[in-house]
């Protein structure tokens, strides 16, 4: 909440001095008060909303709350499931208004833009000039490019191609008490000073706020093929991803979904899934056309044995249906029982299988329904446990089954955050994972940045 002896009307008259009245917003509005994590009844509070047109404006903004000891909290689609973009008191700083497309240099692979910008638009314009950015967030049609960077946000292609972080060479950054500073840029490679670029990314708003971003891209493959197969169980499933991996093959993608999730799902599966089938796996392959034609069949074969079945479109509309098909798990599982808390952990791959199973015995120890699927290439699971909407006694339920999650992945030599961040949903849990030297850097970084605490307070630690 705000910390000086500043009546509300004069916050938001204030405000609207700075970046004009049509673009101050009273903190009522609910859509800035949640994200996606709003399943979970987690919705927040704000003195004034601010939807700032260029980067000096949120600069501009940022050294007012900074004058004025006032949380600040970035926002960009409110996409997030970790609560980063739920305020609780303070001025929300919506960049939604940031959208310019700065510069694209299509023969050198690279494009500048906007915090705000989404990230549908940047892989479109992408590939209109025979290009690609690989990020692809399960959200990219509301998710911006500002929100992807402070959470590192990953995707089914991050296997092969890395989550956002590899894909940003600079950054525009509004830092306290309300300055904008470059890091990186048009550039490759950058081995000066500190990188203070990473330290950024992944930081969900906490250190500062991005407001522009330099990105790299790469050549479009001409061809993508994926193949889903389907096994008995999660030990047949687990030993194909383990071949996949073995055979040296870099699919550009490789998925899971244990039986709950297919319980869930099976029924709008574009293609036969077997009587029986109780774990599947999607793994793509990409390239040229010839490469790619190779690499599947390569693949068909790692996937084929234990296999119950197998489906391998080659259609664009086919492919398409697939990973429609994928995109929907989530919410073909939230409409078992009306809704989930859902937490994603990483482990080691080789300790994927042990965690699938144990995912299902932590839920049965709280008594719900749990079950799970993710990015199997990279240990990432998403972890859900089945909820009754209202049902209060099974939201307390699912959030101590949550803890004992982080707690295995932590066990099992993971992390309690693959791609959401922690938020305020996963706040004191990092301390499971670090050591207190550790957490000690930490907290000293988040000083360094913001000596006030004010920039998304209660966040991130």
């Amino acid at each position: 909440m705000i910390r000086v002896a500043t009546t509300h009307s004069t916050l938001l008259n204030e405000l609207r001095s700075l970046v004009g009245a049509a673009h101050v917003l009273p903190g009522t509005d609910e859509a800035y008060l949640r994200d996606a994590s709003e399943s979970s009844g987690l919705r927040g509070n704000a003195d004034g909303i601010v939807l700032p047109g260029s980067a000096q404006e949120v600069a501009t903004v940022l050294a007012w709350c900074y004058a004025n000891d006032v949380p600040i909290v970035p926002r960009g689609g409110g996409t997030g499931y970790a609560g980063g973009a739920v305020p609780f008191g303070g001025v929300v700083l919506a960049l939604e208004r940031l959208t310019r497309i700065k510069q694209f240099d299509p023969l050198l692979w690279r494009l500048h833009v906007d915090a705000g910008v989404r990230t549908a638009d940047v892989r479109r314009i992408a590939r209109e000039s025979g290009l690609y950015f690989p990020v692809d967030p399960g959200a990219a049609e509301q998710s911006q490019i500002g929100g992807n960077i402070a959470t590192n946000a990953g995707g089914p292609h991050a296997f092969k191609y890395g989550v956002t972080g590899a894909w940003v060479t600079g950054l525009e950054v509004a830092v306290s008490p309300g300055e904008l500073i470059t890091v990186g840029g048009p550039i490759r490679k950058d081995a000066a000073g500190y990188d203070l670029k990473s330290l950024f990314i992944g930081s969900e708003g906490t250190l500062g706020i991005v407001t522009s971003a330099w990105l790299r891209l790469i050549p479009a493959p001409e061809a993508a093929f994926p193949v889903a197969a389907f096994y008995p169980g999660v030990a047949e499933g687990c030993d194909a991803i383990e071949r996949v991996l073995g055979s040296g093959l870099l699919v550009a993608a490789l998925e899971y979904s244990d039986q709950g999730t297919l319980a869930a799902a099976a029924a709008s599966f574009p293609g036969t899934v077997a009587d029986g089938a109780k774990f599947a796996v999607i793994a793509e392959v990409d390239g040229s056309q010839d490469e790619a034609t190779r690499l599947r069949k390569e693949l068909i074969e790692a996937l084929d044995e234990g296999a119950t079945s197998l489906h391998a479109p080659m259609e664009s509309g086919d492919i398409a249906s697939l990973w429609r098909w994928r995109d929907g798990v989530s919410i073909a599982v939230t409409a078992r029982r009306g809704g989930k808390l859902s937490e994603d952990i990483v482990v080691p791959v080789d300790r994927l299988a042990e965690a699938i199973e144990r995912i299902v015995d932590i839920g049965e120890r709280h008594g719900l329904p749990a079950c799970s699927w993710g990015h199997a290439g990279d240990g990432n699971l998403h972890a859900t446990f089945l909820l009754q909407p209202g049902a209060e006694h099974e939201r307390a339920a699912a959030e101590a089954a949550a803890h004992d999650l982080f707690l295995l992945a932590v066990e099992l030599g993971g992390s309690i955050s693959g791609e959401h961040g922690i938020g305020c949903i996963k706040l004191g849990e990092l301390e499971r994972q670090w050591a207190p030297g550790a957490m000690a850097l930490h907290r000293a970084v988040k000083h360094a940045f913001d000596p006030k605490g004010l920039l998304n307070p209660g966040k991130k630690a």
